[in-house]
């Protein structure tokens, strides 16, 4: 049975389970990609048209990206426990650990420190623009499982996620090493923010029965698996659609290309959750197909940039 399915019961699927396996799927480690390939692909079109790169902002940038996500996690999993929609979730740190206000209180520390470097960050530069754009996607974040908005729970996570991953992580990584702004980057940022939401997008097939249970309005729980099937090799064409366009345009320079090679992950993508919508058993893997297609589309994206430069 898959840790992810919405039937069985919860004690014995934490007893049926290996706990390694089960600490990793809570704590997703390539789920952090998500993090660090905005700060990349915005600092590689920075170094792209400056010629230069801060080596000790970007660490750092990279470090607290790494810590707020961690902090919008484990306070997921809190919000979600609230709710009871991870009640079948043997996979939930909540559910794990039996501790909801050790795994809130870390969450906030993660936060805390996430923030103090970005502060770090705009002491250096005298200038309130970088810490200003992440509080904002903070604030979105919060918004998306947090009381009293639960805005995930209206099927606009997907939203969410593109912005706060998308055009305002990128502008802010841009502009810690530029201390500007660039239609390049903006651009970038939508790639960059469509993969990401990709990740979220797939996360509800196998979830369907449980969003529902829950009242939580997901894209799938609105369109059913057949219709979010249908649509995906669309979204995930748009990505490949937008690099090629940019580089005809000449926005793009042509090693950007690259991100091409991310291609096979959107056609396995594709044709896994067209064959499997409807089996959570079999479906619950595509968010880590989809995540693959994030991290190598956002690599090569920012290696061609950078070698362009």
């Amino acid at each position: 049975m898959s840790l992810s399915s919405p039937r069985g019961d919860l004690t014995t699927k934490l007893k049926s389970h290996p706990k390694r396996q089960l600490w990793l799927a809570a704590i997703k480690p390539p789920m952090y990609s998500v993090a660090v390939m905005p700060i990349w692909v915005g600092t590689a079109i920075a170094f792209a048209e400056t010629k230069t790169i801060q080596v000790g902002i970007f660490f750092t940038f990279l470090a607290s990206a790494i810590l707020i996500l961690a902090w919008e996690n484990l306070t997921n999993d809190v919000f979600d426990s609230d709710t009871g929609i991870d009640k079948n979730k043997a996979h939930s740190l909540v559910n794990l650990t039996g501790n909801r206000s050790l795994i809130f209180g870390l969450g906030n520390l993660f936060l805390i420190l996430g923030i103090l470097g970005i502060l770090a960050i705009s002491w250096w530069q005298r200038e309130p623009v970088v810490v200003g754009l992440v509080i904002l996607c903070c604030a979105l974040g919060y918004s998306y499982q947090g009381p009293p908005f639960r805005l995930g729970y209206q099927g606009l996570g997907e939203i969410i996620c593109f912005f706060c991953f998308g055009p305002l992580a990128v502008a802010a990584a841009y502009y810690s090493q530029a201390k500007g702004w660039s239609e390049v980057s903006l651009v970038a940022s939508i790639i960059v923010g469509v993969a990401t939401s990709l990740i979220l997008f797939c996360s509800h097939f196998h979830q369907l029965e449980d969003d529902r249970a829950a009242g939580k309005k997901s894209p799938i729980v609105r369109l059913g698996t057949a219709k979010g099937a249908a649509l995906l090799p669309w979204l995930c064409g748009s990505i490949y659609a937008l690099i090629g366009l940019s580089v005809l345009l000449g926005t793009f320079p042509v090693w950007t290309l690259l991100a091409y090679a991310s291609l096979p992950f959107a056609l396995q993508l594709s044709q896994h959750v067209k064959a499997h919508h409807n089996r959570p058993e079999m479906v619950n893997n595509c968010k880590f197909i989809a995540v693959k297609l994030h991290f190598w589309s956002g690599l090569f994206l920012g290696l061609g940039f950078m070698l362009a430069a």
